[in-house]
């Protein structure tokens, strides 16, 4: 089943932390098997707290996905992200 990673960035608290994990991130997709479907374009709140963007990443299986998240190159960027802004990130298995 596919597994679905999705990113929301709540608050952005550190720019140029944000701009080292931007530099770095893209990169460690390569070689897994992903398909971006959103990646921070226009979006409508419907219900609860706003927040300022949104990632959605396809992945043919949910160990795929953990495996892709977990992967060394992933969490020397993720650092930065961490540094610099709020996310809520999770991964939710497809139908």
């Amino acid at each position: 089943m596919p597994a679905y990673i999705i990113f929301t960035r709540e608050k952005t608290t550190d720019q140029s932390e944000m701009d080292i994990y931007n530099g770095l991130a893209g990169a460690t997709l390569e070689g897994h098997p992903v398909k971006p479907l959103a990646f921070y374009g226009k979006q409508t709140i419907l219900e609860g707290a706003p927040h300022e963007g949104a990632v959605l990443l396809e992945f043919p299986t949910m160990a795929e996905a953990k495996a892709w998240y977990d992967s060394p190159a992933y969490q020397d960027a993720v650092k930065h992200r961490h540094a610099g802004s709020d996310y809520r990130v999770f991964i939710v298995e497809g139908v």
